[in-house]
């Protein structure tokens, strides 16, 4: 469930229309549903309540979506975070998660993200190799701490999701492969300043069946059993992020967080830990829209082109994925057309949907791209020279710009000229 909806033939993102929207800030832009974003993170929440030894941790995947306001809006709710980048670290305590509920993720951690998120006193870090825990160990030993630490493990699990966003296979970078985690665990213990208290999973994203959850959780817990037998004292796991959401409303919907508490629940009954899990897409994708304009329509050869102002760089999903987003006019007509919908960047892969049956749109109307509050904004580039489209935030009838759309001087002066040309100016 999300919170834009048609009221008397116009799209509102919850009390405001998104034409208004429009008109003040300009287009293409993002607009997020503080709505959503509180009741996905609730429906969660409540679904998970009571698994584990203790409350489990809920880190919200911060590169889903960086905004400060976002990650606010879930701080206020008692969300930890996950992170992938000391920028990210930083941005989640800047939004007002505290350090002890950040869990430090990523197959390339630097010396420097160690030592500062080691320094900060995050809740754990989730290494993915021997030598990164070699790293961590002299860090810790040269700030005299102690570092929570989990291995992420690969279990070879087929996650059944589109390959460029599968993680769990043996032939992807992440984690430990299982059939060395014995040995990895038994380096841990052996390593001054590490903790070794948990054991991190996680297969991919955008996951619609929890099948290869349920068999790559299975497999953590005779892991788990098997590091006990071997005299570690194991209190965490870390289950990760993954579960999927509707992104082409007719088909069917993924599973819902309570089938997938229930499955949780039942897998790790008896493994007597503590819980973390990593939701991102499932809290903030349905919770945003990006608004764009058309610019004209086109008759091609074979095709009618919708063309709009939004582009591959402000949106990479179906270039890069070939993603499906619902994709509907603002203030729709009667009747329906077939078109290829793309943006102005001279790329062909900037097509966003091809012989998509839509409303039938002319220059100036506005169409919203569905489901884009997750891997929208943060993957966006400027490409082309075109400026980072800005971020609006509602809440009711309340909405505010929380980034704006930057000048493309702006972009022009960040550039230096070498000085020898500078010289000839």
């Amino acid at each position: 469930m999300d919170h834009f909806d048609y009221r008397d033939g116009v799209l509102h993102a919850e009390d405001v229309p998104l034409p208004d929207l429009a008109e003040a800030v300009g287009t293409p832009f993002y607009c997020y549903s503080t709505a959503t974003i509180e009741r996905h993170f609730r429906v969660f929440s409540e679904a998970l309540a009571g698994v584990g030894v203790e409350p489990p941790l809920i880190a919200y995947a911060v590169k889903a979506n960086p905004n400060k306001s976002v990650i606010a809006t879930l701080a206020a709710l008692g969300a930890g975070a996950d992170v992938v980048s000391i920028g990210e670290l930083r941005r989640a305590m800047a939004g007002g998660v505290p350090a002890d509920r950040i869990v430090f993720s990523g197959v390339g951690k630097t010396r420097e993200e160690l030592t500062e998120a080691l320094s900060l006193g995050i809740f754990q870090f989730n290494l993915e190799s021997e030598p990164e825990a070699e790293m961590l160990s002299e860090v810790a030993v040269a700030l005299g701490k102690t570092a929570p630490v989990s291995f992420r493990v690969n279990p070879d699990v087929d996650a059944g999701t589109h390959r460029k966003i599968s993680t769990g296979k043996a032939e992807n970078k992440f984690g430990v492969p299982i059939s060395r985690a014995l040995d990895a665990y038994a380096l841990a213990a052996r390593l001054p300043g590490l903790d070794p208290l948990g054991v991190a999973v996680h297969i991919g994203s955008q996951l619609t069946q929890l099948g290869p959850m349920e068999a790559a959780f299975a497999r953590v817990g005779e892991l788990i059993a098997e590091l006990r037998a071997a005299g570690h004292d194991i209190r965490r796991a870390d289950l990760g992020g993954g579960l999927g959401i509707p992104y082409d409303r007719s088909k069917a919907v993924p599973p819902l967080p309570s089938a997938y508490g229930e499955m949780v629940a039942r897998v790790t009954r008896d493994w007597g830990v503590r819980l973390t899990f990593e939701p991102g897409r499932l809290i903030v994708g349905n919770a945003g829209v990006l608004v764009s304009r058309v610019i004209r329509v086109k008759q091609g050869e074979t095709s009618s082109f919708i063309i709009v102002d939004a582009a591959m760089n402000d949106l990479i999903r179906p270039t890069l994925y070939e993603a499906w987003h619902d994709i509907l006019a603002v203030e729709p007509r009667e009747g329906r057309i077939a078109a290829t919908i793309v943006g102005p960047v001279c790329e062909t892969g900037d097509t966003f949907a091809e012989d998509r049956p839509i409303s039938p749109v002319d220059a100036g109307d506005l169409i919203a791209f569905m489901t884009a509050g997750a891997y929208g904004a943060t993957m966006a580039s400027t490409y082309n020279s075109r400026p980072l489209v800005p971020e609006v935030v509602v809440s009711k009838e309340k909405w505010a710009i929380v980034r704006p759309r930057p000048p493309v001087e702006s972009m022009i002066d960040a550039d230096l000229l070498a000085p020898w040309l500078a010289d000839k100016g």
